[in-house]
């Protein structure tokens, strides 16, 4: 579904270049859950920024289902994310003055088509039916989640990627947004996740770490 092929990203600062990611290769087939460990700071979310075309590489090609991503331009690439990809936060990233299901919304107006009885599906799916017309302040943070990875689900997307879905839950709340994530893979959702969690990395069809910028894949036993 998506290939990543000698993937550098570089930054300029008032010290000279520093390098994020060395030569990063990548593969997330259709219906996998992967996983991507490593520090804070080992370039985890910028490698995401860039696979969900928020960020360009400095060198590099990124393949989405056989098509170069570089030669798209910003309408292409905002098309991109609407339509084919979800994004999961740390944060929820929910908008306050949106009630929960505005929020899920919000991505299918964007694209000009509101989709409310998918709307209404996927908070059934979650279970936030009943939380529906709440506004997020009025949410737990397992809550707010949920709510953030129906919205990420509106536009039946390809491909959804997490960072750090869970970094900001307690034990037993992360456990259930895990379950949550685990579930609708089984149901054939595509997801590519970064985590500092490596118990939940085990789950997943493949893990990769990352260090320093280099990435490298690792067995299951090796992520523990």
């Amino acid at each position: 579904m998506l290939k990543a092929i000698d993937l550098e990203k570089e930054y300029e600062g008032p010290r000279g270049t520093l390098p994020i990611l060395r030569g990063v290769n990548l593969k997330l087939e259709k219906g996998d859950i992967t996983f991507i460990l490593g520090r804070s700071g080992a370039g985890k979310s910028t490698l995401l920024q860039l696979l969900g075309g928020l960020d360009r590489p400095t060198r590099g090609t990124i393949e989405f289902q056989g098509k170069e991503m570089s030669v798209l331009d910003e309408e292409s690439l905002a098309e991109y994310r609407n339509k084919r990809i979800g994004f999961v936060f740390q944060f929820y990233h929910l908008l306050p003055e949106l009630t929960v299901k505005e929020n899920v919304e919000l991505p299918s107006l964007i694209s000009r088509k509101r989709r409310s009885k998918r709307a209404d599906d996927l908070l059934k799916r979650v279970g936030l039916w009943e939380r529906r017309d709440h506004l997020p302040n009025e949410l737990s943070g397992g809550e707010r989640q949920r709510a953030a990875i129906a919205r990420s689900l509106i536009n039946e997307p390809d491909l959804v990627f997490c960072d750090e879905p869970t970094g900001n839950l307690d034990e037993e709340t992360a456990e259930s947004v895990h379950q949550l994530i685990l579930e609708l893979n089984r149901e054939g959702q595509t997801f590519c996740i970064v985590t500092h969690e490596e118990s939940f990395a085990q789950k997943g069809n493949q893990i990769f770490r990352l260090h320093e910028g280099v990435i490298r894949p690792v067995r299951k036993s090796e992520a523990l």
